[in-house]
C-alpha cells in the first residue's frame, strides 16, 4: 500500500534524479532498495529533437499488451554496460496513479513500450536478463561473471539522496 504523501513525492524526485544522473530511460523503486510499486521513465526516449521529460507511475498495471513483438537491444541500470537482444511487445497501455493519487494512463509504443514493460518487470522482481532466450542468457551471465571477477563494480549508481525507508 502506498501513502500519497511527502515521502512518496521525495521518492519520485529521488528516482528521477538518479535516473537522469545515470543517463537512464527508466528506474524502479526496488532498484534503489525501496519496496514500493513506483517507477520513473522518459516520456520521449526516441526523440532526439526534444529535451527529455521525466514522468512517473505508481501502482502500474498493464491493461493492454500488443501481441506484435519486436526485438531490440535492452540494457539496465542494475547491470550497467551490458545490453542484449530481447523481444518485447510493440505497444502497451499502463494504468496507475501519479504521486498525488490521481489516475494516469500511459500508452507506449516501441521504446516507450519496452521501458514500461522493463520497469514493471522490476516491480515484479524480474530483470531483463530473466527474459533472455536461454543461449543469450548463458552468454550474458558469463560476460557479467567475467567482468565481476576482473574487479568491475557492476551495480546501479548510488542514489544522490539519503534512504527514505
Amino acid at each position: 500500500m502506498v501513502d500519497f504523501d511527502r515521502s512518496l513525492r521525495t521518492l519520485v524526485k529521488d528516482l528521477s534524479d538518479t535516473m537522469v544522473e545515470a543517463n537512464g530511460v527508466g528506474l524502479a523503486a526496488p532498484q534503489l532498495g525501496v519496496s514500493l510499486r513506483v517507477f520513473t521513465y522518459l516520456t520521449n526516449p526516441e526523440d532526439d529533437d526534444e529535451p527529455p521529460r521525466v514522468a512517473h507511475i505508481v501502482n502500474p498495471e498493464m491493461v493492454e499488451v500488443d501481441q506484435e513483438e519486436v526485438e531490440d537491444m535492452e540494457g539496465c541500470l542494475s547491470v550497467p554496460g551490458f545490453s542484449y537482444p530481447l523481444r518485447r511487445s510493440r505497444r502497451v497501455v499502463a494504468r496507475g496513479m501519479d504521486q498525488h493519487g490521481e489516475p494516469v494512463e500511459v500508452t507506449g509504443a516501441d521504446r516507450l513500450a519496452r521501458c514500461l514493460l522493463h520497469e514493471t518487470d522490476h516491480l515484479d522482481g524480474v530483470i531483463f536478463l530473466d527474459r533472455l532466450d536461454p543461449q543469450t542468457r548463458r552468454r550474458a551471465m558469463s560476460e557479467i561473471r567475467e567482468r565481476m571477477l576482473a574487479g568491475e563494480d557492476i551495480q546501479v549508481k548510488s542514489s544522490p539522496h539519503r534512504p527514505l525507508f
